[in-house]
């Protein structure tokens, strides 16, 4: 399936996640349900300032794209999963008495035949109303969460959000704009990536992609393949493939100035498996860089430990093992092809983007101070 390039989209961010000390009040509460391919999460929050406070949160592994790959559908099986997680999910909007909500299924539900009969037995089953988002919303939504990590040096910026169905690539120029400027012209993406930026120096999407590969679908392309070492460079090599016709990746780029910035269970997980976390911490993996050397190093770690010491392993968790080598085989790809040795570490994503960007229509978040 040949990557989605739709036209256009929209950007815009700022997100602090932190517990709120005391009941708020119903009426300032904000919620976002992120469903994904493997995936469904969701977080209640209030505004505070020019960030947001998290109230309550939920997050399982409901492997809704399970088999999608072959049959071209979403299974009963998966579907049940997804709905008892739903119903979790509407308890808690329930108990909190969330009114202000935007609730969005991806590219599991984009691709599956019976996608929308999914959405329909959903609303029947827990009254909760899902909206299947396009790959641009997606690709605008992952630039909202990640950027308030732009760095001031930064003159060139890649985020890339791999997800469980399909990765987001959005590369960003901002090397026109004033050095103190350059966070602020990212928050200016909100009104799309094409747009008027009015008097202020504008950051230029350069171009942005839609890979239909994520680690639950890439790893579904290569299930067949018996020896681990052999199936993730397959998987990387597959991967990096799919990127040829990205137009930043077919010209050569300066090093000096060039950030990734990279959001997703992967890298949150290579992170904490770098720093050596006994018990995940955000506050210490959200904002990290890390060198290509240090990824690499955790990478080699995981094929040496193998299907069952990953298994094992905490830090990568039962749950994600599965999934874990097809992101690496990705995230590898991405740091061979662009011209930088260090990756940011992004703890946050879509949700934080869809709170966000619901506050900010309403007009109830302050101006960042920049």
């Amino acid at each position: 399936m040949a990557p989605m390039r739709p036209h256009g989209a929209g950007a815009f961010p700022k997100a602090v996640v932190t517990p709120a000390p005391n009941a708020p009040d119903p009426a300032q509460l904000y919620a976002a349900l992120d469903l994904g391919t493997n995936s469904c999460r969701m977080l209640i929050a209030q505004p505070k300032g020019s960030q947001f406070h998290v109230i309550d949160s939920f997050s399982k592994s409901v492997q809704l794209g399970q088999g999608l790959e072959s049959s071209g559908k979403l299974s009963r099986a998966s579907m049940n999963r997804t709905i008892q997680a739903m119903r979790i999910c509407r308890q808690k909007l329930e108990r909190h008495g969330v009114k202000r909500m935007r609730l969005v299924a991806t590219e599991a539900c984009r691709r599956a035949r019976n996608g929308a009969n999914f959405i329909a037995q959903v609303r029947r089953e827990t009254g909760l109303q899902l909206e299947i988002i396009k790959p641009e919303e997606e690709a605008r939504l992952a630039v909202i969460s990640c950027a308030p990590l732009v760095s001031t040096k930064t003159e060139q910026l890649l985020v890339v959000d791999i997800g469980g169905g399909s990765t987001e690539l959005v590369w960003i120029d901002i090397s026109h704009v004033p050095a103190r400027e350059r966070p602020r012209a990212i928050m200016r993406l909100h009104a799309g990536f094409v747009a008027d930026p009015g008097p202020f120096a504008a950051a230029k999407v350069v171009d942005w992609i839609s890979v239909p590969l994520g680690v639950a679908t890439l790893r579904d392309q290569f299930a067949d393949v018996d020896d681990d070492a052999a199936r993730f460079a397959l998987m990387s090599w597959f991967f990096e493939e799919n990127l040829s016709d990205f137009a930043p990746s077919a010209a050569e780029q300066a090093r000096d100035g060039f950030q990734i910035i990279g959001t997703s269970g992967t890298v949150t997980t290579v992170a904490a498996s770098h720093l050596g976390l006994k018990r995940y911490d955000r506050t210490k993996v959200d904002g990290l860089r890390m060198t290509s050397d240090q990824i690499d190093a955790v990478i080699r770690g995981y094929l040496k430990l193998g299907p069952d010491g990953r298994r094992d392993d905490p830090r990568i968790g039962r749950d994600r093992q599965a999934l874990i080598m097809s992101g690496a085989a990705i995230l590898q790809a991405l740091m061979r092809l662009w011209p930088t040795d260090r990756l940011s570490v992004a703890d946050r994503g879509l949700r934080e983007g869809l709170l966000y960007a619901q506050m900010s229509a309403d007009g109830v978040l302050e101006d960042a101070p920049y």
